[in-house]
This record gives structure tokens, sequence and C-alpha cells, in this order.
């Protein structure tokens, strides 16, 4: 199979180097071993990385604002969904900075500046967004809570 071809030159998958674990491209046998790896990720990120640790702490702050200011189901989920998803933003942005760095061996390349820059302003932008959508639902009821 080729993988690429210009005019000077053709990939294939035989031209590639053989992985040091001949069987990790294969998807694991048993549900509850994926679902380990996942665990893994998730503890690596929250152990190596602090704006995930930020994003979890602040997730968890909002919604339990949300449900202290017995805000709709709906509104709950939406922010437990915001929130979800800028911590899944820093996980996909953490595996994309480790995957650069592995192929450009923590040298610099203006390539890999452009991958991780805009993998962290995804992330940038998925906050905002949940802070907008936290100031959207929580902003009106706290503030009818304390004025009354």
């Amino acid at each position: 199979m080729t993988l690429y071809h210009d005019k000077n030159d053709t990939v294939t998958l035989t031209d590639l180097p053989r992985p040091i674990r001949p069987l990790s491209w294969k998807v694991a046998g048993n549900l509850m071993v994926s679902f380990q790896y996942a665990g893994q990720g998730i503890g690596y990120a929250f152990r190596t990385q602090r704006n995930f640790r930020i994003h979890v702490v602040v997730g968890l702050l909002a919604v339990g604002l949300a449900l202290g200011l017995r805000l709709s189901a709906v509104e709950v989920a939406v922010i437990i969904l915001t929130g979800g998803l800028v911590m899944t933003m820093e996980l996909i942005n953490t595996a994309l900075e480790s995957v650069v760095d592995l192929t450009v061996q923590q040298t610099y390349h203006e390539l890999a500046k452009i991958a991780k820059d805009c993998a962290a302003a995804a992330v940038l932008m998925s906050a905002l967004m949940a802070v907008a959508v936290a100031v959207c639902l929580l902003l009106p009821a706290l503030w009818q809570r304390l004025v009354g």
C-alpha cells in the first residue's frame, strides 16, 4: 500500500520502521482494558498537566455551584458538557504535543510550533466558551440569589 507519492519519493508501509511492540496497533481485546487505557490517559494528564488540573477543579466548582443554585437539569447538563469539552480539548492538546515532540525529537520546528499553538488555541477557545456559558447560566441565578 502506498502511503504517499510525489515526483521524487514514494513511501509504502514496508518503508516504515517496525514498532517496538509489534502488536501495539491491535485493538484491546477486552472492554475493561480499553477503559483502563483511557483511565491511564486521564491519570497522566492529571499528574503532569497543570492546566488539566485547573480545568477539573473549575469544572467541579461550576457544577457544584449550578447544583447549589438549583439550576434546571438541562442547565446543569449544559455546564457539565461544556466543562467536559474543555477537559477533552486539554487531553487532545496533551496527546498532540506528545506526538509532535516525538516527531521532532524535541527540537524546534516551525510546523511543530504551529501545531502546538493551534492545539493550545483550541483549548483556550473552548475555555472561553465555557466561561460564556457559565456567565449566561450561573450569573443570573447567582444574582437572583444574592439580590433576592
